[in-house]
C-alpha cells in the first residue's frame, strides 16, 4: 500500500514517534512517507495525521485517513484530550484510532487501548506512552487491513477547549500538591508553568531527579 504520514508541525513531540512508525510500516514492505506540509499529501491509500495542528481539507486523495485521539469518543473530542483528562485528575487514558472526516473527531472507531499511569509521570513519560500507543494502533490497522470495521460514534458528544500559554498559569496562593497534575502536563520549552506576584512573571521548570 502507499501509506502517508502527515506531521503538519516539524518541531513535534511526536516526530520521533512518527519516525518510528515509518520504519515499521517499511519493513512490512508498504510504500511510506513522512510529511511536513499538507500541500505533500498525494493520492494513496492511507494517510495518518499525527498531531496535526490544522484541519486537513483534502480527505477524498487517500482511501483511508486515520485519526488517533485520546478519548471515549464522543465524550472528549476537540483539542489535548490527553492532557485535560490528567488534569481531572485520570490514570486510565484510552487511546482511539478513528477515521479522519469532515466533523472533527465524528469518524468511525476502529481500535482502542487504554494507557496506565501511576499518577507521578511528568509530560515526557506520558507523550512516550501516548506515542507508543499511536504507533501500536496503527501499526495493527495496517497489518489487518481491509479485515476491520469501524464502529460508528454512540451517545452525546463533549468538547475540549484549545490549550494556550495561559493555562499553565499556577495559583500562588494554591498548594503545589493541589496543582500538581498542571505541573505533570507542562513543557518547560515550549508551554512553561508560571506565575505572577506583584505585577512580575516568573518560570518554573520541573523534572525528576531521582
Amino acid at each position: 500500500m502507499k501509506i502517508q504520514i502527515l506531521v503538519d508541525n516539524p518541531r513535534s513531540w511526536i516526530v520521533p514517534y512518527a519516525e518510528s512508525l515509518l520504519r515499521e510500516c517499511r519493513a512490512l514492505k508498504h510504500e511510506v512517507n513522512l510529511l511536513f506540509f499538507h500541500t505533500e499529501v498525494v493520492q494513496g491509500d492511507i494517510l495518518v495525521l499525527l498531531s496535526c495542528e490544522k484541519k486537513f481539507s483534502k480527505l477524498n486523495l487517500n482511501t483511508h485517513n486515520l485519526v488517533v485521539h485520546e478519548s471515549y469518543l464522543p465524550k472528549g473530542k476537540g483539542w489535548s484530550p490527553l492532557t485535560w483528562q490528567i488534569l481531572e485528575g485520570k490514570n486510565e487514558i484510552p487511546v482511539t484510532l478513528i477515521e479522519a472526516t469532515e466533523e472533527i473527531d465524528s469518524g468511525a472507531i476502529y481500535l482502542q487501548e487504554v494507557i496506565h499511569f501511576e499518577g507521578h509521570e511528568l509530560v515526557n513519560e506520558i507523550r512516550r506512552a501516548q506515542g507508543e500507543a499511536t504507533k501500536r494502533l496503527i501499526v495493527e490497522f495496517i497489518k489487518n487491513y481491509p479485515n476491520l470495521a469501524g464502529k460508528v460514534q454512540i451517545g452525546e458528544s463533549t468538547f475540549y477547549k484549545r490549550r494556550g500559554p495561559l493555562d499553565s498559569n499556577l495559583d500562588v496562593s494554591e498548594s503545589i500538591l493541589s496543582q500538581f497534575n498542571l505541573l505533570r502536563v507542562v513543557d518547560n520549552n515550549h508551554y512553561p508553568a508560571f506565575f505572577e506576584i506583584k505585577g512580575h512573571k516568573y518560570k518554573i521548570s520541573i523534572e525528576k531527579i531521582d
